[in-house]
């Protein structure tokens, strides 16, 4: 019933019991029935076309009662003239918003402009009451399972609902509280507090008891003015804040994927590159040991590719976790903990209000990468040990223990053995990381590598730079394999970036490369000759290296002597003078 009260018309309720005359009734007759019907109104119709033209009240009839020929008086002189009427497929819910907007207690129902029955503001009242009493239990169903605890008070605060999740909630049963002042149970009631502020109030957040957070939104109940009472709907979120936690879990790890996608590729191993046996050697042990679970250390001078070698491993497992990478020596010591393990809310001043996700649960089900482990605080090993012992952790400022299935890759330049020696890295942990050690050689010992790589380069850089990939002369090429790349493959990528950004003839010539670069190997090739020769005179060394460091610029400006003293840092009158002096052409 209560579902289908919208679609009730006045045909259906309208009253058939009414006083009907004709407009030329005569006066004392309408009197009468007025008198004898408890002043019911009577409509007036149309002699000759039975329409319906207006109706006569008693009000109507007062007016006039001093009138001295009131007998003779036309029901037309009287009677009021065009009021509101419906017809018979009207609305009950429209014909009572038109009584009410326009402050009328009676509304004729026509049918072809005829009179057939009439729906009074009494009548509807009664209808609407009945049919609100006859929805009673579907209301209190639908209250009762609403996933919000409901309260509504009355204009004096007290209460009327009160729906099964606000037993719940609250531990109080509809039974105890209904009938009751709210402020009896709950002093503190936002509901209390609207009555006397009238004003609403969204999302405020209060826990009624331990464990239980609540979400709490609250509106007075204002009729044309008049307050009626306050309604409130209060919200559990504490399955919320879990999901929001897991959620915001899964973020994290989508965000580091997202950010790590671009550095990895499924192309033979990784993003390595080389045909030299020693680089084939190392691929070869990596691919054996990704499938298992052991520990392992990456170790190798810096710029030989560590991380690249941990993403690969991590990316030919196949494990489904993501990959984490951390450089232990960035991080303050003050902070390892936190970043590390992660926190909950209020575990310290400043800290987060959701609390933080550490670096190991965020590598769950994958591989954390420490970088520089060599750099990681003493007492941070001993933690880091302990979570490899047990594999399990507690953040800070928590009191659960949160399982974990993590890989650890490890990686350093420097001697970890030698720093256990002198007890700056613990014995144990060093153990623990090193079940499989993987050496990288340093680029100089891959000599035929690096025409590879600087090929590689050279697309990558010009393709970031918006660059048209140059080409590359053989002198530059030969170099490049002369020289011994102190820095390896980042040394070797930053300096093919340098040359892709000065070419501006499509050709990266001699002329462009940077001048330490020349300088170590004019002075490598020096000191090569000398001791070769076993010749250890100063002054004659001296003179051989300002000879080749000439020839050499000679040699990349093409023969300009301008170009060339440009190159040396001196005066052209200067190198006029050496050229003299050592009799070159």
């Amino acid at each position: 019933m209560f579902l289908k009260l919208h679609n009730i018309i006045s045909e259906n309720v309208m009253s058939k019991e009414y006083f009907s005359v004709e407009k030329t009734c005569k006066m004392d007759m309408v009197i009468k029935i007025l008198l004898n019907n408890r002043g019911k109104e009577v409509f007036v119709t149309d002699n000759n076309t039975n329409k319906f033209i207006g109706v006569v009240t008693l009000s109507d009839v007062i007016k006039v009662l001093n009138h001295k020929s009131i007998k003779n008086l036309l029901l037309e002189e009287i009677m009021t003239k065009n009021i509101l009427t419906v017809n018979t497929d009207k609305k009950l819910t429209e014909c009572y918003d038109i009584m009410t907007s326009n402050k009328v207690k009676r509304l004729p129902v026509l049918k072809d402009d005829k009179l057939v029955g009439v729906v009074r503001k009494e009548d509807l009242a009664n209808i609407l009451y009945e049919k609100i009493n006859s929805s009673n239990v579907v209301l209190k169903y639908i209250f009762n399972n609403i996933h919000e605890a409901i309260c509504v008070v009355d204009a004096e605060g007290k209460v009327v609902i009160w729906n099964k999740n606000a037993e719940k909630l609250y531990g109080v049963s509809q039974e105890i509280i209904r009938g009751k002042y709210l402020k009896d149970f709950f002093p503190n009631a936002i509901d209390v507090k609207i009555l006397k502020t009238r004003k609403s109030v969204k999302n405020i957040y209060h826990t009624p008891k331990e464990g239980c957070p609540i979400i709490i939104s609250a509106s007075p109940l204002i009729v044309d003015g008049e307050l009626y009472g306050a309604v409130s709907t209060d919200k559990d979120i504490s399955d919320m804040q879990s999901l929001y936690s897991e959620l915001k879990k899964a973020n994290k790890k989508v965000e580091f994927l997202k950010d790590e996608m671009k550095k990895i590729t499924s192309n033979n191993f990784g993003d390595i590159i080389g045909k030299s046996k020693k680089i084939r050697d190392k691929i070869e042990m990596s691919k054996q040991v990704s499938k298992t679970n052991a520990t392992i250390l990456i170790s190798g001078e810096s710029g030989t590719g560590k991380e690249v070698f941990a993403r690969a491993i991590y990316e030919y497992s196949g494990v489904k976790g993501c990959f984490i990478p951390v450089n232990c020596s960035a991080i303050p010591n003050e902070l390892f903990e936190r970043e590390f393990f992660g926190y909950e809310k209020g575990a310290f001043t400043g800290a987060k209000k959701d609390g933080k996700i550490g670096l190991f649960e965020l590598a769950d089900e994958g591989v954390l990468f420490l970088d520089e482990i060599g750099d990681l605080p003493l007492f941070m090993q001993v933690k880091l040990l302990r979570v490899l012992q047990e594999k399990r952790l507690r953040r800070v400022g928590g009191e659960k223990y949160v399982d974990l299935n993590i890989r650890i890759i490890s990686a350093t330049n420097k001697d970890l053995g030698e720093l256990v020696n002198k007890g700056e890295f613990r014995e144990d942990l060093y153990y623990r990381l090193n079940v499989i050690k993987i050496e990288l050689p340093p680029l100089r010992e891959r000599g035929e590598d690096v025409f590879l790589l600087t090929n590689y380069f050279l697309n990558e850089l010009s393709i970031a730079n918006n660059k048209k990939v140059p080409k590359i002369s053989r002198e530059v090429v030969d170099m490049f394999m002369e020289y011994d790349w102190r820095g390896n493959i980042r040394e070797l990528k930053n300096t093919v970036e340098h040359l892709v950004v000065l070419c501006s003839d499509n050709v990266i010539t001699a002329d462009m490369i940077p001048k330490y670069i020349i300088n170590r190997i004019c002075t490598k090739k020096i000191k090569e000759e000398n001791y070769t020769n076993d010749n250890l005179d100063l002054n004659k060394s001296v003179e051989n290296l300002e000879k080749e460091y000439i020839k050499k610029a000679l040699e990349i400006s093409n023969g300009s002597k301008v170009k060339a003293a440009m190159l040396l840092n001196i005066p052209r009158t200067t190198l006029h003078s050496k050229l003299e002096k050592y009799t070159i052409k």
